[in-house]
């Protein structure tokens, strides 16, 4: 059975303002296909002209544990900060509702967060972020009795990358503990401006990070910035495996998704390609959270101790599912066993 609070998530909660758009508005904003960026003054007007002009719908975010093992009440517990409005009381219900147990840090002086979802045919498009109130976490919130609780309860623990942009100190912190304690620290490359512009951040962290995930553009960006020279995701992800570690408790294990592709996890010198199953075009419908999905559904395995294939084949199944529904929804109750 898997306990009460044994993953803890740490992160950025948003609110994912979700449409399909056209061409000429990706144009008008400046947007890229296919990219995930922080939102700039001139992206501003977007977030109403989604759900004015393109009826665009909200969803709770809640990174990554709005996908972990929710039949199973409260064993994901997760932090964050969030606005005092009504968002946030939108994020808090909906957390609930999903069966996380969230203790946020909720700021007076800015908005909840929001994440613009453009997307275009059958694909996301991009994720335009307005973080606001995310920025805001505070140490001080952490390491009050009742939320360090939940970071001695957890026996795996994971945080976005995303993280990494707000609140290292933090991430150091509940990552000290994870390896003066033989916990599972696990953690995203997130997005390729990570990799860029918080390398030190993320260099300091990485060697308590037992689990890494990414894609393979993140990978690729990863491998750019350190100097690797190769754009082969099994020989990043090799590399990533082989980063020294703080903590010799647990090897590190890297897993780099490829949509469609295999997922690569490289471990103990040895790299091993999963394949991904096939889906029929006419059956994706947007592909937004899909990444999100993998590690969710890959966590809810490992903390049952299931095998790493078994691990994989879960979050290809939450991926899966996902892409095929609009926003990043599931059914109420999973038919994977």
């Amino acid at each position: 059975m898997v306990s009460e609070g044994i993953l803890l998530g740490m992160g950025n909660p948003l609110l994912d303002i979700s449409g399909v758009v056209d061409e000429e508005f990706l144009q008008k904003y400046e947007l890229k296909p296919n990219d995930a960026i922080l939102a700039e003054d001139k992206h501003l007007g977007m977030y109403d002209e989604m759900s004015s002009k393109y009826n665009a719908k909200c969803y709770s975010e809640f990174h990554p544990s709005c996908s972990v093992d929710a039949s199973s009440t409260w064993t994901t517990s997760y932090m964050g900060s969030i606005g005092k409005d009504k968002y946030g009381e939108e994020m808090k219900k909906n957390s609930k509702l999903a069966g996380v147990n969230v203790h946020y840090y909720e700021d007076e002086t800015a908005p909840t967060g929001t994440c613009a979802v453009c997307v275009v045919g059958s694909h996301w498009s991009v994720t335009c972020c307005q973080f606001v109130s995310c920025q805001l976490y505070k140490i001080e919130h952490l390491k009050k009795p009742e939320n360090w609780a939940l970071v001695e309860k957890a026996k795996y623990i994971y945080i976005a990358g995303f993280f990494l942009t707000v609140s290292p100190d933090s991430i150091q912190l509940v990552a000290e503990h994870a390896a003066a304690n033989n916990k599972v620290f696990s953690m995203n490359l997130s997005a390729p401006f990570i990799c860029e512009f918080f390398k030190d951040a993320q260099e300091k962290a990485l060697p308590y990070v037992d689990y890494v995930f990414g894609n393979e553009t993140e990978a690729r960006t990863f491998s750019k910035v350190h100097g690797w020279e190769t754009d082969d995701v099994e020989q990043i992800a090799l590399k990533i495996s082989q980063w020294p570690k703080a903590s010799g408790t647990h090897k590190r294990i890297a897993v780099i998704t490829q949509g469609a592709d295999p997922v690569v996890v490289a471990e103990d010198g040895k790299v091993k390609a999963f394949p991904v199953e096939k889906l029929p075009k006419e059956k994706l419908v947007d592909t937004n959270g899909a990444g999100d999905a993998f590690v969710g559904g890959f966590l809810s395995h490992l903390v049952q101790e299931k095998a790493i294939e078994d691990c994989v084949k879960a979050g290809n199944y939450a991926a899966n599912v996902v892409i095929q529904r609009s926003g990043c929804t599931y059914p109420e109750k999973p038919d994977f066993n």
